[in-house]
């Protein structure tokens, strides 16, 4: 159970998100009221109030940025994007969850027949949802994207990709410190701080040691966390001056090696590959890179709903590398094609909340399921509406970006642009294995898409009543009847 401590810091979070508005530019305030709510606040701690989402880690700092530029700050507040495209996702997003409520007001029940009596006793029950369970799932929608959307607006300049970089590379320098604390002592910042243990502390021991977890919900969030500000480190170091360089080296071969010591195999698989490309690849190139993973994201999941994947052959193969791995990856398998035999049933708007996408026994309301990748989390909730508007809406910066650099290659392009770019094409990549969707992911999403509407505005279409007015034309002159005579 949380202690006091956890609800006084889910409380001061607020006034925390005030003094950074009133005391740092927009820019890293914005960065830090979520970056930092996401670092420091207790996993699993929340307040639950009556027809509101729950308040947590989250939904706080999301809230309390939002309330403090629309009431607190002469800033005036544009959520609304410019591409079409993306109002459409934003739009699908937000309101998906109202079909997903209407079509899951009936309960899920678990009977069971005792001493072969005909008649059922009734074990267990998921309850139904209500209509005025709409209101907090629309809220819960709304400000998730918070995030997304404020980037969009406040860090689309060069300037608020670089402080966005820098954030993450700081944050990860930071977090270090615990980690290293934890990877000796073992994992136990969050039980000294908060009171209690966030996740399964068998999943912390790895190769005869420890990975750490701090505040975050599990190892693997920490891992990708360090990987995305190594990614950060190595794009300051290609921008910083040469006299001051060895400084950036030094600080992104430090995270390398906390990386690797965070014993993640596929952060560290994602850091080797990321480097190399970061550091000596062009602009460009890194863009169409992340482009491509957000391509293969999007469209992993519907290739696997279709059984097109041949799971059964890429698990022979891994089994010739590493049989440990083969084993865990075909139990994913397993587990992914029980999660879309019970999503097939609800297909187009999902089960909506509270476990009841997930696969159950009949007789007793054990889960039977455990989901890994975010996508099948998302397609077993909201269905094919939702998951099409979360990870179109995340991929969507990705192919402008790559479209704005490929028709535009005269033009320059950001030096913090690529780096930005890969980050968030190894969260969507990342997002197939686990469910690492965070703000951070947010923030960079719509960080890139401001970016790209900067970039590459919209064409100002005239009023309509102009384009209704004829065009003045020159009277011509009257004829005389008179010939001129050269």
């Amino acid at each position: 159970m949380p202690n006091a401590v956890a609800s006084l810091m889910l409380l001061i979070w607020p006034f925390v998100c005030l003094v950074l508005f009133r005391t740092q530019r927009v820019e890293r305030a914005l960065i830090w009221s979520i970056l930092g709510g996401y670092l420091l606040l207790p996993p699993l701690a929340e307040f639950n109030l009556p027809l509101v989402p729950a308040m947590d880690k989250v939904s706080i700092p999301n809230l309390s940025v939002l309330a403090i530029l629309v009431f607190a700050t002469a800033h005036k507040v544009q959520l609304w994007p410019e591409s079409r495209v993306a109002r459409v996702l934003v739009v699908m997003l937000v309101l998906c969850a109202i079909p997903t409520v209407l079509t899951n007001r009936e309960p899920i029940l678990f009977e069971v027949l005792r001493n072969a009596d005909p008649i059922l006793f009734l074990v267990d029950a998921l309850p139904g949802q209500s209509v005025r369970d709409i209101g907090s799932v629309l809220i819960a929608q709304v400000l998730t994207i918070v995030p997304f959307l404020l980037a969009r607006q406040f860090l689309r300049s060069e300037e608020g990709l670089r402080e966005l970089l820098l954030a993450f590379m700081v944050g990860a320098l930071a977090y270090s410190i615990p980690s290293l604390i934890e990877i000796r002592f073992s994992p136990q910042m969050n039980v000294w701080v908060y009171g209690f243990f966030q996740h399964s502390f068998e999943q912390t021991i790895r190769a005869g040691g420890y990975r750490p977890i701090v505040f975050l919900p599990h190892g693997l969030w920490l891992a990708l966390f360090v990987c995305i500000g190594l990614v950060a480190a190595a794009t300051l170091t290609r921008v910083t001056p040469r006299i001051d360089r060895w400084k950036m080296v030094l600080w992104t071969l430090y995270l390398l090696v906390f990386l690797i010591l965070c014993k993640s195999a596929a952060s560290i698989a994602y850091g080797l590959l990321l480097l190399p490309i970061v550091l000596f690849l062009p602009r460009r190139w890194m863009v169409g890179i992340a482009a491509v993973m957000a391509v293969v994201a999007v469209t992993y999941p519907m290739l696997r709903n279709f059984k097109v994947i041949p799971t059964d052959a890429i698990v022979a193969e891994i089994a010739e590398v590493n049989p440990y791995r083969a084993q865990s990856l075909e139990y994913r398998f397993n587990n992914e094609e029980q999660l879309l035999d019970r999503a097939a049933e609800k297909p187009a708007f999902g089960w909506s909340g509270w476990g009841r996408s997930l696969v159950r026994d009949p007789e007793t309301g054990e889960i039977l399921t455990i989901p890994d990748g975010r996508w099948i989390i998302v397609f077993g909730t909201f269905g094919w509406l939702g998951y099409i508007a979360e990870f179109g809406l995340l991929a969507l910066p990705l192919m402008l970006m790559a479209r704005h650099a490929w028709r535009q290659r005269s033009a320059d392009l950001s030096p913090y642009i690529g780096g930005a770019s890969l980050i968030l094409g190894i969260t969507l990549m990342d997002m197939l294995l686990n469910a690492t969707l965070t703000p951070i992911t947010w923030l960079t999403a719509g960080a890139i898409l401001g970016y790209v509407e900067r970039r590459a505005p919209r064409p100002v279409r005239p009023p309509r009543h102009a384009l209704r007015q004829a065009p003045v034309m020159q009277q011509a002159a009257p004829r005389t009847g008179r010939r001129t005579v050269l």
